[in-house]
């Protein structure tokens, strides 16, 4: 049994740890950020990657798709510890998957990883303070045993996308895929392609798309916000020009934060008026008709997320004759193409069904404590990170309104916080416990002021929130790091024992 301090030498089978002091599931973008903190401020816990792909990466190494980019400034999708040096600040996914895995190695934690591991459950027992994991690997089922489980493992199923009920898809004589599992070998060149959804997947697969194809057709039920910014930050490139590495970038992703928390804000308090300017800007690319009929949504700004649009190559193929978008709603696929509601027929020979991802919250494993099957729909989150009744069990959920690594990165730091005020005072378990004043106020979603498609189906199974920190879910950038950062660990809430 490793004690604290210990940190396996190889994560082959023989001699793999049976017990760690945290366990880190995921080697995406948050796990990533866990290992790097818990190898940096708390260096006396043990800890190993469970990652149950061949690479490191979670959604850079997955999405293979033509175009695949960041939908976020990479100066604050990218770790506050590693800069971002790319001139490119709207980044593709091999340059995105490239930094992750330089930033593994400059910070020596590729030897924590446990490659093809996959944890189907796991079971917490008081008595032990323990978590047993249940793993499936390339060598069979196997165990491993931990006192905290950190999950991050993203958001949503690695098994398969979102692909709504639709009439006829089995009697399609061409070629249908979903972006999360695009095949290495689909040639689309002189075929007609129609690309079914209107979000950040859909808008990055029409002009990658365009480049070959016959005619690419994008048929949408609805529109969405999109703004055009340049994939070159001048900004950021004068800086980098001028001051050292680690100042330029610091200075780069404040500003971006403030820049994007500020765009936030204005949604939430001048809708309107940031409305328009959205649109107008689309006006001038693709004049007000072509707006008026595919790019005025029926939502106010972020109640979604923004699709970002770099250098305009969306409206660039437009504007070409290369793709096309149509708003109306499917009545079914037929054998050579799609039919729309309004009886227009599109011959076509590939159909992408780029309608989303199956949201999941704790990479689908199944957790039990002391016996007893989790709901998490029963339980209340406790600060964005834990669940009320759940012992030392965290997760990382980004934001939904700014780039998923500002968060990733406040959690991993605060779960560091908390493990060592947990070896402070010599507890084993922490476990957040609902006060009777909590246990009367009115539970909440998750998350609120956000109706995509992707959050609003899994609503239901999700933890809630209350109206009173720190059962806050908060998704705002400064309220997290006054909860996450400088809250005070002895809360009345949190209980170690």
């Amino acid at each position: 049994m490793a004690t604290a301090g210990d940190a396996p030498s190889s994560l082959s089978p023989s001699c793999s740890p049976r017990y760690v002091d945290v366990a880190v599931i995921g080697a995406g973008i948050s796990g990533i950020s866990a290992a790097y903190h818990l190898s940096t401020n708390a260096p006396d816990r043990s800890f190993v990657m469970l990652e149950q792909r061949a690479q490191l990466g979670g959604t850079w190494d997955l999405f293979r798709y033509p175009g695949v980019r960041s939908d976020s400034d990479m100066h604050t999708l990218g770790f506050r510890f590693a800069p971002w040096i790319h001139e490119k600040s709207i980044a593709e996914g091999g340059a995105i998957l490239e930094y992750l895995n330089d930033t593994v190695d400059r910070f020596d934690l590729r030897r924590h990883i446990r490659f093809n591991t996959e944890v189907t459950t796991a079971s917490w027992s008081s008595i032990t303070g323990t978590w047993t994991l249940t793993m499936a690997t390339e060598h069979g089922v196997e165990t491993l045993q931990c006192n905290v489980l950190f999950v991050c493992a993203g958001y949503y199923s690695y098994s398969a996308g979102h692909t709504p009920e639709i009439a006829g898809l089995d009697v399609f004589s061409g070629t249908i895929v979903h972006p999360q599992t695009w095949p290495s070998d689909l040639d689309v060149t002189g075929r007609h392609v129609t690309v079914i959804g209107s979000g950040a997947t859909a808008v990055t697969l029409v002009p990658a798309l365009a480049e070959t194809a016959e005619h690419v057709t994008m048929v949408q039920r609805s529109p969405t916000y999109m703004v055009s910014h340049s994939n070159v930050d001048p900004f950021a490139r004068r800086l980098q020009e001028v001051l050292p590495e680690a100042v330029a970038y610091g200075l780069i992703r404040a500003r971006n934060i403030s820049r994007d928390q500020l765009v936030y804000k204005i949604s939430r308090s001048r809708p309107a008026w940031l409305r328009n300017e959205l649109l107008k800007r689309v006006r001038e690319r693709v004049g007000a008709e072509r707006t008026a009929a595919h790019f005025t949504p029926d939502y106010a700004p972020w109640d979604q997320r923004l699709c970002l649009i770099p250098n305009g190559d969306f409206f660039d193929a437009i504007e070409r004759g290369d793709a096309t978008v149509i708003t109306n709603t499917i009545d079914q696929i037929t054998p050579t193409g799609v039919l729309l509601s309004n009886g227009a027929h599109l011959d076509t020979d590939v159909v992408v069904t780029a309608t989303g991802l199956a949201l999941t919250l704790v990479g689908e494993i199944d957790v039990f404590v002391d016996g007893r099957a989790v709901d998490f729909s029963d339980t209340v989150s406790y600060r964005g990170v834990g669940y009320s009744g759940v012992p030392n069990l965290f997760s990382t959920f980004g934001y939904v309104n700014a780039s998923w690594t500002l968060r990733a990165d406040m959690v991993s730091r605060y779960v560091c916080r908390l493990l060592n005020e947990m070896h402070d005072v010599g507890a084993r378990m922490c476990v957040p416990q609902l006060r009777p004043c909590d246990r009367r106020a009115p539970r909440l979603d998750w998350i609120d002021d956000f109706s995509a498609g992707y959050l609003q189906r899994k609503l239901p199974e999700l933890p809630r929130q209350l109206d009173r920190d720190p059962w806050r879910n908060h998704q705002r950038f400064a309220a997290d790091q006054r909860s996450l950062l400088y809250s005070p660990i002895n809360d009345g809430v949190m209980q170690l024992s």
